[in-house]
């Protein structure tokens, strides 16, 4: 039997194939909700669609040039601890300005 040798060797890389699928959608999951709940605050802070929340998160990040999925932690911990670093807060407004409200909620007036 010519191919018993490698049958536990191409196993193996079978398992550990299939093991960094899961650990890929596990991942991809748990990007989907952060960057849904931040969706979902720009929605209600902003008072905008979830269509147009998506395009804020979107514009955000290519503005800024940060991943989609770290601007919406960004945004989730802006709603915990509610600090945001200037240059997304600027981009945020200006993307909200484009699709909702002049200013964000508990923004400085002007």
């Amino acid at each position: 039997m010519p191919g018993a040798p490698n049958e536990p060797a191409d196993e193996s890389d079978r398992v550990f194939a299939l093991q960094e699928e899961i650990d890929q959608l596990k991942e991809a999951v748990a990007s989907h909700a952060v960057v849904d709940q931040a969706i979902g605050m720009v929605v209600v802070l902003g008072r905008v669609t979830p269509d147009e929340g998506w395009q804020v998160l979107k514009e955000v990040s290519q503005h800024t040039n940060i991943k989609l999925r770290n601007v919406a932690d960004m945004i989730l911990l802006w709603g915990r601890a509610g600090e945001m670093p200037p240059e997304i807060r600027a981009e945020l407004e200006d993307a909200l300005d484009r699709y909702g409200p002049t200013q964000i909620p508990g923004a400085p007036q002007e």
